[in-house]
């Protein structure tokens, strides 16, 4: 955790991105896999099913490295293939995000990431791949170029770059890079709304809450995003609400939001196909900040 620091400021905003990256591409993993050919189809299905439906995180971190190694290694033989390229990529991403502290290591991971990210979005549309290091505007014009096709590797392209931001958040370099993320999940929900259950628009409630109005923050937009992905996942992915409590309900101090949230996300179930280990991180974490509400607001 990051601490004495200004709760504005770029390194306390960049650190909670490190939950959403877990959550976000949990439910990404489960699409992944079935696209894949049909040799390591049913072992991408397995180790997705094998993460996403888990209700001890622990035994994940601890089994999560022999999965990548086993990704890497198909990838090996197979290099130009967008699903495992994508697959490795949402993996190196969820790991790096949720398990790993260390920061020297995070950054090996999340560049790991934003290799296989990179080289999938490139594969899978050879003319968006100069444009990725061009300046914010030009990058904008050749997203508009992109269609529904592209949005599974612009999605994992954007989320595992946003993870590399993290890691790198000493360089603003790195930090400049934020907006791109922004201007791709906007992108990616014009060309399809509902993806990944709103996976991209939890980014974009996040990103809407960083910062308060007189700051430049976006809480009303921030909260439409954060209920729209509540709707778009039928509410059974918890940590939309977790996520919606601790972001948008403690910037705007609005604490009879914050705990209605939380005690919907206690009072649900854990176990729900595809949505199970994200559930128990929700748990815990609503635990957590009910028990802190108090001294909050």
């Amino acid at each position: 955790m990051i601490r004495n620091l200004s709760p504005y400021g770029h390194h306390s905003l960049l650190h909670r991105f490190n939950l959403l990256f877990l959550i976000v591409l949990l439910a990404a993993l489960a699409g992944c896999a079935s696209m894949v050919n049909t040799a390591t189809a049913r072992l991408g299905e397995s180790i997705a099913s094998a993460i996403l439906n888990q209700d001890d995180p622990a035994t994940v971190k601890e089994g999560a490295p022999a999965y990548l190694l086993l990704v890497d290694g198909l990838i090996n033989d197979d290099p130009n293939n967008v699903q495992l390229l994508s697959l490795g990529a949402k993996l190196y991403t969820t790991y790096a995000g949720a398990f790993v502290d260390d920061a020297e290591r995070a950054k090996r991971l999340t560049s790991h990431a934003r290799t296989y990210a990179t080289r999938a979005l490139c594969q899978q549309n050879p003319s968006v791949c100069p444009l990725l290091p061009r300046p914010y505007d030009e990058f904008v014009r050749g997203l508009a170029a992109l269609t529904s096709s592209d949005v599974p590797a612009l999605y994992t392209w954007a989320a595992a770059w946003a993870s590399w931001i993290q890691a790198y958040k000493e360089d603003w370099n790195a930090v400049a890079d934020l907006p791109k993320v922004e201007a791709a999940m906007e992108r990616i929900i014009a060309l399809d709304d509902a993806f990944e259950e709103g996976g991209p628009h939890l980014y974009l409630g996040l990103l809407g809450s960083l910062r308060p109005p007189a700051l430049g923050g976006k809480p009303d937009k921030a909260r439409a995003h954060f209920e729209r992905a509540i709707e778009l996942s039928g509410g059974r992915n918890l940590m939309a609400k977790v996520l919606f409590a601790k972001h948008y309900a403690r910037l705007m101090f609005d604490r009879k939001l914050h705990d209605e949230l939380l005690r919907e996300v206690l009072a649900a179930k854990v176990t729900d196909p595809g949505h199970t280990f994200a559930n128990a991180l929700a748990k815990d974490e609503a635990r957590r900040l009910l028990a802190t509400s108090a001294d909050y607001f």
